[in-house]
Parts: structure tokens; sequence; C-alpha cells
């Protein structure tokens, strides 16, 4: 099992519309993938480690798949589609990080 995470760093002046990417982009993402994904989570932090701090991260979204070549069969023939739509919700810089999953209970 292969995990996407898509981080969106709590950045000044920075936008990130939460309704959008909830009701419009994910459902939009999940809608052209199929069953290819087996899991995704969205989060929205609200702290840092410290009570009171800012999160490092406004947002977190998770896909889970089989395989790194089910995501690129999954992904890559809806790429440019859902490229485009990331301008609808946001102008942050996100950071992209493809993991083994080894241990999930």
């Amino acid at each position: 099992m292969i995990k996407l995470s898509i981080f969106y760093p709590d950045a000044e002046g920075k936008k990130f519309d939460k309704e959008y990417y909830i009701k419009t982009h994910m459902p939009l993402s999940i809608k052209l993938q199929g069953d290819a994904i087996k899991h995704v989570e969205v989060e929205f932090g609200f702290s840092g480690g410290i009570p009171g701090t800012k999160p490092p991260f406004i947002a977190i979204c998770n896909f889970w798949y089989d395989s790194f070549e089910a995501f690129q069969a999954a992904f890559m023939p809806h790429a440019e589609t859902l490229m485009n739509d990331i301008a609808n919700y946001t102008d942050i810089e996100t950071i992209i990080q493809f993991s083994e999953v080894k241990l999930s209970i």
C-alpha cells in the first residue's frame, strides 16, 4: 500500500478556501480517480505542538492506493484537470510525498 500526502504549509498572506476544497475539489478528485483510491483523509490544522501556536500546515490530504502504478494509472489521465483546479482554492505551494505504508491500525 502506498500513500500520497499533500501538505499545504500555513504561510502568511496565502489563501486556502476550505469549503471549495471539501465540497468541490475533493469530490472531483475522488470521482475522477475512482476505485483506485482505497482511502482518503483531509485534515485542517488548528494548533502547533504548543497550544495556541499556529499549525505548520493549514491542510493535509492523504490518498491511499494499492501501488504507485495504481496511482499513476488513476491520476495521470486527469492530472491537467485536477492541477488546473488548484488555483480555485489556494495559492499555496504544496509539499508532496509518497510513502510506503508499513503499519496502519
